[in-house]
Parts: C-alpha cells; sequence; structure tokens
C-alpha cells in the first residue's frame, strides 16, 4: 500500500519544530550559508547582518511576553539598557568576563521586569502599557542621572570579548558569538511556546478567566512571561554594547521600544518566525529608505533632508498599514503563499 501525503497521528509529530526532512534540509542550507556569510560578505552587510540578530533576540523575547502572553510593554527598550548597563558595569568596572557577565545582564534586565509585572495581576491592556511606559522613564533617568555608575550623558566605554588573549576585534569574528546566542534564543522560544508554559502562555492570552478556572496560575505565567521577555532583552543590549563598544542613554528611549512593538506587529504576533521577519524589516527598512534617497538625490537635491524629518512618520505609517491590511503580520503572508504553492494548481 502507498501513501501520500504527511501524516502525523502523535501530538509529538504535530508539534516537532522541522515537520518534514525538506524543511530540514533547508535549514541546515540557511546556517551553512549564515556560517559562511561573513567571510564572503562586504563589511557593510557584516554589520547590517549582526544588527538583524540581536535585533532578533530583542523581537523573539517581546513576541512572548506581548504575541503569546498578551502583555503589552512599553519598556522594552529600557530592558535592553539595563543588559548593555549592567555587562558595562561588570567588564569595565568590576574585570569579570564577558561571559560572565552576558547571562549576568539578563539576570538583571529579567529580575527588573518581573519587578515591573508586578502590577500586570490587575492591570491589563492600556493599563498596563501605561504602567510599563512609565517604567521606560524611570530607567532612562536612571541611566542619564546615575553618573557614577553609568557615566551619565558620557556614556560607557566597553571592551570587545576575548578568550585568552585571542580578542573578537574584527567584526566578523564577533558575529559569530551573535550568530550562536540567536539561534540559543531562537530555539529555546521555539520548544518554550510548545511545552506546558507555553500553552499556559497562550491560555492566558485567549482568555485569562477560564485558565484560572482550569488550575492555571495567572500570576504566576504572567511575572514568568515578563521576566523570559526582559532577559531576551538583556541578552540582546549587552551584545549590542559589546559590538558598538560604547552605550548612552540615547540608545535605550522610548523609540527603540516602538520599535521593538513594530518588529513584532509587522512579522506577526503570536509567531517565532514572525519574529524574525519584523526584525529584518525593520532592520532594513531605513537603508532601504537611504537607498532610494541616493537614488533621487540627483534629481531632487533635497530630499534626503525631507526623508530624514519624516522617517519616524514613515514607521508610524507602514505600522497602521499592516494592522489595517496585513493584521496578522509577514508570518501569516508566508503561511498564505506556502499553503498557495504546496496546493497548486489546485484551489482547495
Amino acid at each position: 500500500m502507498h501513501y501520500c501525503g504527511d501524516y502525523r497521528t502523535t501530538y509529538e509529530q504535530d508539534s516537532r519544530i522541522f515537520q518534514t526532512g525538506f524543511v530540514r534540509f533547508w535549514f541546515a542550507l540557511f546556517m551553512g550559508f549564515m556560517l559562511v556569510f561573513p567571510f564572503v560578505a562586504t563589511n557593510y552587510l557584516l554589520s547590517l547582518m549582526i544588527q538583524i540578530l540581536i535585533a532578533v533576540i530583542g523581537a523573539v523575547g517581546l513576541n512572548l511576553l506581548t504575541g503569546f502572553t498578551g502583555q503589552i510593554s512599553l519598556g522594552h527598550g529600557a530592558f535592553l539598557g539595563v543588559g548593555a548597563y549592567t555587562t558595562g558595569v561588570l567588564t569595565t568596572k568590576l574585570g569579570v568576563p564577558f561571559w560572565v557577565s552576558l547571562p549576568a545582564a539578563g539576570l538583571m534586565a529579567a529580575f527588573i521586569g518581573m519587578f515591573v509585572g508586578i502590577p500586570s495581576l490587575r492591570l491589563k491592556g492600556l493599563y498596563l502599557a501605561i504602567a510599563t511606559l512609565a517604567s521606560q522613564f524611570i530607567l532612562e533617568w536612571i541611566f542619564l542621572r546615575w553618573e557614577p555608575v553609568t557615566g551619565g550623558s558620557y556614556g560607557m566605554i566597553l571592551d570587545r570579548p576575548k578568550i585568552g588573549s585571542f580578542v573578537f576585534e574584527a567584526d566578523k569574528y564577533y558575529y559569530f558569538i551573535v550568530l550562536a546566542v540567536t539561534v540559543a534564543a531562537v530555539l529555546f522560544a521555539k520548544n518554550l511556546v510548545r511545552t506546558r508554559t507555553g500553552r499556559a502562555f497562550m491560555a492566558v492570552r485567549d482568555h485569562y478567566i477560564s485558565a484560572e478556572i482550569m488550575g492555571i496560575d495567572i500570576f504566576k505565567y504572567k511575572l514568568l512571561s515578563f521576566g523570559i521577555s526582559s532577559f531576551y532583552a538583556g541578552i540582546a543590549g549587552a551584545l549590542m554594547g559589546h559590538y558598538l563598544m560604547f552605550i548612552s542613554s540615547e540608545q535605550f528611549t522610548i523609540l527603540v521600544s516602538i520599535q521593538y512593538l513594530a518588529m513584532i506587529i509587522i512579522g506577526g504576533l503570536g509567531s517565532i518566525i514572525g519574529s524574525i521577519y519584523g526584525a529584518v524589516f525593520m532592520v532594513l527598512l531605513p537603508e532601504v529608505l537611504t537607498l532610494i534617497t541616493s537614488k533621487l538625490s540627483w534629481i531632487y537635491p533635497n530630499i534626503s533632508d525631507f526623508i530624514l524629518s519624516i522617517q519616524d512618520g514613515v514607521f508610524g505609517l507602514i505600522i497602521v498599514l499592516f494592522l489595517i491590511f496585513e493584521p496578522d503580520g509577514l508570518a501569516h503572508r508566508w503561511n498564505l503563499i506556502k499553503a498557495y504553492w504546496k496546493l497548486y494548481p489546485f484551489s482547495y
């Protein structure tokens, strides 16, 4: 007897990350490309890729909180700052190795994130957003005013990590650190949403009253979601700090929080792959605008100033357009495209 199609008879088969051999093949091919990329790419493209990978970590963390648990946060940018300043203080002032300061940065951000998440038991929706917005401004004020620790308006200079005498000075070497952390973060998040904890997150998001009746500890899972999300943000902030080798309070403003929120909206709420799409989109968008500006500057000499002045407006317009025409994000559109070609030429 011969069978055709992809049949699954157990929950484990249905929830596998790599459903088929075809998917595993393309993932292996993609990872091979990512490993070769720094040796064939220009410095500009390598810099963009590092920024994308760091943004992916932060976006995945925020999506676990907002997309999977339904808890909106407008303080994600500040948690990146907590991670960056934590690793900065540990490595530059206390002499702690980068490999210890990196998880410590995530843990510090997680601790503060869980503290901020305490009001989530009684607050939701707009009120929770305002509470997290307050934490954003409070942490910004601390970054700027706590000069003996953060350097205040002067910022803080960081070094690249090292192993023994080898320093990851060049971007192509630091890229592998960022890539390894990003892959680990994405795979952990993908596995997390398949577990009991991940299903509890989604139950809290979909109907918290029913979840509580079923015995799910609402407060526990809300706090856990805030902690995991902030841990991701802290890791992303620490990696960004050591990549730029300089941190200041201007790097972690409310605009950064809005950009990360835009990433998960554009990519797709409640989707790990959508977080990746959204991060790629938001990192490349300014570069695309710059490219368009350079191509049109010989026709309209002052267009660069005009594009720069409306750049934030363009971001806002794109978010509104996605909410109207593609509310489920790029991940949903990609699934529709895959479904179309899987069934082609049939319409059912």
